[in-house]
Order: C-alpha cells, then structure tokens, then sequence
C-alpha cells in the first residue's frame, strides 16, 4: 500500500479469555492455563488482521495486563495506592508506587514480539511504555536509600532496554506509548511536567542511531477506557510541538475523535521536517459506529492537504482496549473499524494517485 497503515496496539479480547482472566484473579485458574488462552487469543487476532488485508501487524496486547503496566507485573516492590488518572465519566485508574530501588523490568515487551512471530511472517510492530509513564512509579516521597535520581538512571536503562529488544527480535517499528503526554497538561498547564516527560523519553531516544530511530515511534492521545478519555479537552497546540521534539521517525496521532481536525492538522504541517511520517488517526475506537471506507478515505484526503503524501500514514486513534478489563468494545467492533480503516486508505491512495 503507498500509504501505509497501521494499528496501534490492543484488541478487546475474546470473552473466553476475559473469563478466565477473571478466574485467574480468583485463584481458580492457574498460569500455565491462562498462558495458554493468552497465546490463542493472540494467534486468532493476527489472524483476523491478515485476513483484512493489513499491511503490519499486532498480537493485540492479549497477555498484557494493560499497555502500561506490563513491565512490572509481578514486581514485589510495589504499593497500590500510586498515581490516579480521572476519566471524563468518572472513573478512574490508579497506577501503584514504588517501595524500595532498585527498579527493573519484569517483563519486556521482545517477549510478546517473539511470540507473535510463531504465528506470522508479516511485519509485526510492538507497542512498548514511554519511560515517562514508568516515572510516576516513583513517590512524592523520597525512597529511603534509593533517589529519584537513582531511579530515572535505572528506569532510562530498562526502557532502551525494552525498545532494543524489540529492534532486535526484528519489529517492523517499535511504538512508545505517550498518552500521558497530553494528560501532563491537564495536572500542569505551565507545561513544567511534559518538558521532564519529554527530556526523559530523549534520554532513552538518543541512544539510538538514526537507523534505529527511523524504526522508533511515539503515540500520543487522550485516553480511551470504558468509552472514555482522560485529556480530551486539552488544546492539542500545547502538546504538538513539544511531541515533535521526540527523536523518532514515527508520529501517531489522534485525530478522528478531534471536535477540528483541519485545526490539528494545520500544526501538524507547522511542526513537519523532513524523514519522518505522520500517521493520523482515521477511525474512533471509543465512538460506537462503524466508519465507512469513504469516510475513512475522505479524512486521508484531508490529512494529505496537509502533509505530503510521502510523510503520510494513517492509523486508528488508540488502542481499542488497553486495559485487559475494558469490555467497552466488542471484538468484532474493533475488526470492523481496522477493516475500513485498511479499505479507506486504500481508497485515499488511488484517489492520490499514489
């Protein structure tokens, strides 16, 4: 496809796996045969996603706790009561805290990559958390024997770790997940907190080559859990031009849910320059419909009155279930809405004459 299109990561997961997820929690189901639905889970969604035609794959997240989370599962230093993040209906999500230093990943998301690619030759990306998003592990009150410093110089470390694990195993491109970019703005509209986000994220970014950036990329929206966001109501002019400043060659951008996506897109092409690739959201994972391949192509067909059709690609705003509990979405909704986004961009491309 001369546009190409991928996703960004989870895929609502199958009702027998939400079952047993809960039986698991429960005591009544034990790891091995949790892990065994997990991996079926995931073969079936690779699957689906060949059968619709896309271009690069995802194993939808089926064994990640939630896209955040999955570094520290099963990680004994922790307490529960971390940072909380409000939703638009009321509920919220709160992250644990860290007890005692010195931090180290659990899990690294080159396990899911690798898994994934016993069920396909096709070019799989791997969603991985910004460093940024791991940061707020860390308590308001200093960690006796174990510094904020001491922490974001480990926390740096396991997350280059994590994306060259995944460059490595061989991703089509490895994607940070930076939702609490937007988010930032909203705790701190001086904008004090995204500039620390986006210095750590550097940090880690810069000691990758160009190559190696060039398979990086970042992807910013407002939330979406329970058909809910947490930062839609953000102006975006305050988050783009600092998201831009990320050293990757890959940009993913909300962008179908936006009230003036014409106003987003006129800074996108501000903060343009040259070898990197948006790609802009085209369907709504949260919204209840199905987008039709011409409404998909007609907002491709906007985006490119912006940004050069070279640097163009096209994605689905957000995860469709990035939290393993969130039944917001049914599985099908979610395969529907990748079909037209696939179809829609192909659609765009012809009427480009791409």
């Amino acid at each position: 496809m001369s546009i190409p299109t991928e996703p960004i990561g989870s895929i609502p997961r199958p009702r027998a796996l939400q079952q047993a997820l809960g039986e698991h929690a429960e005591g009544r189901l034990n790891d091995k045969e949790l892990t065994e639905l997990q991996e079926q889970a995931a073969a079936d969604t690779l699957a689906r996603l060949e059968q619709l035609g896309c271009p690069v794959l995802v194993d939808g997240e089926q064994a990640k706790p939630s896209f955040a989370t999955y570094p520290i599962a099963g990680l004994a230093t922790l307490a529960p009561d971390g940072v909380t993040i409000p939703f638009a209906d009321g509920h919220t999500r709160q992250l644990p805290h860290l007890t005692e230093g010195p931090f180290r990943y659990q899990v690294r998301a080159e396990s899911y990559l690798r898994d994934a690619q016993r069920h396909t030759d096709l070019p799989l990306k791997q969603a991985v958390i910004a460093p940024s998003a791991l940061s707020l592990l860390y308590p308001a009150e200093s960690i006796a024997g174990y510094s904020r410093e001491a922490f974001l110089r480990d926390l740096a470390d396991e997350a280059e770790a994590d994306i060259r694990g995944c460059l490595e195993a061989g991703a089509h491109v490895v994607q940070l997940d930076f939702t609490e970019g937007r988010l930032s703005l909203k705790l701190d509209p001086s904008g004090a907190i995204l500039d620390d986000f986006i210095a750590l994220n550097n940090e880690v970014l810069g000691r990758f080559s160009e190559a190696e950036r060039a398979r990086l990329g970042v992807h910013t929206c407002p939330g979406g859990d329970h058909d809910s966001t947490h930062s839609l109501d953000v102006d975006y002019a305050g988050l783009l031009p600092e998201l831009f400043r990320l050293k990757v060659g890959n940009y993913y951008v909300q962008l179908a849910s936006e009230a003036d996506p014409e106003r987003v897109l006129r800074i996108i092409a501000d903060q343009l320059r040259p070898g990197i690739r948006v790609f802009v959201g085209v369907t709504d994972p949260i919204g209840t419909t199905v987008e039709t391949p011409e409404e998909v192509r007609d907002r491709v067909l906007l985006a490119a009155r912006h940004i050069p059709v070279d640097q163009l690609g096209t994605c689905d705003d957000c995860g469709f279930s990035p939290f393993a509990d969130d039944t917001s979405t049914s599985r099908d909704l979610a395969f529907a809405k990748i079909d037209a986004r696939v179809r829609g961009t192909a659609l765009a491309a012809e009427a480009l004459g791409a």
